[in-house]
């Protein structure tokens, strides 16, 4: 029973973040539309606070993070910062973002299709992961209370509030993709794997050999095909 009702709210969460993907990726376009521009920034700015940003060590890729999305939907709601570069440079016209490029290439209606068919649906589920990634690993870490936590997502992955927000970042950039993000992308990924790294070695000074068998077994970003999942019977 505790299991299907997990299922089930499991379930309405994806429903619940579906829908609203779909919402700001399809429903409005158009610039100078500031309140949906901060609509946005607030609401994938909320996830921040899962990354613990009370840590001295994790201010920079947070405050990196919070720069990627203001950056990303001020330009998509607010003022075509990409548009006005190609403009300026190069004289083209109605490049939006960097995919808006194929348009010379593929023509008007090809990259229409596939942009809807193909580059909102994908990039709404990397979202979706990363989000949920977020949400799961805060949860796990909130019920630990300071215990090594080993079990859930983090039997398959050592990091993933951080992959979660790779992931997100990442997707926004597959369905929007600016010039300011296309630069700031690489670094949050170096950033994120620093403080991976650095939180690592945290880890191992408190929980010692634990967290080093732990370590051995489990990836830091990527699950290992054909993984088996960690338990507590490793650690023995």
């Amino acid at each position: 029973m505790k299991k299907l009702n997990e299922l089930i709210k499991l379930i309405l969460l994806i429903l619940v973040i579906s829908v609203f993907l779909f919402y700001i990726s399809v429903a409005v376009y158009g610039w100078d539309n500031w309140d949906f521009a901060i609509l946005n920034i607030t609401f994938f700015g909320i996830f921040i606070i899962f990354t613990q940003v009370r840590k001295k060590l994790t201010r920079l890729p947070a405050s990196v993070y919070v720069a990627f999305i203001v950056a990303l939907y001020a330009e998509m709601y607010g003022f075509p910062l990409t548009l006005y570069i190609f403009t300026w440079l190069f004289g083209y016209k109605n490049v939006y973002t960097v995919q808006y490029l194929l348009v010379g290439l593929i023509g008007e209606n090809m990259f229409a299709l596939i942009f809807h068919r193909i580059i909102l649906p994908v990039s709404n589920i990397i979202m979706l992961t990363g989000i949920l990634l977020i949400i799961f690993g805060w949860r796990r870490i909130f019920k630990a209370k300071g215990e090594l936590v080993t079990t859930g997502i983090y039997g398959y992955i050592r990091h993933p509030q951080y992959l979660g927000i790779l992931l997100l970042t990442f997707g926004m950039s597959v369905q929007w993709l600016t010039i300011p993000t296309l630069f700031m992308w690489p670094f949050l990924v170096i950033l994120y794997y620093r403080l991976a790294k650095k939180e690592a070695a945290e880890m191992e000074e408190m929980f010692g050999e634990e967290y080093r068998k732990y370590k051995q077994k489990v990836p830091m970003f990527i699950p290992r095909l054909r993984m088996k999942k960690f338990s507590h019977n490793d650690l023995d």
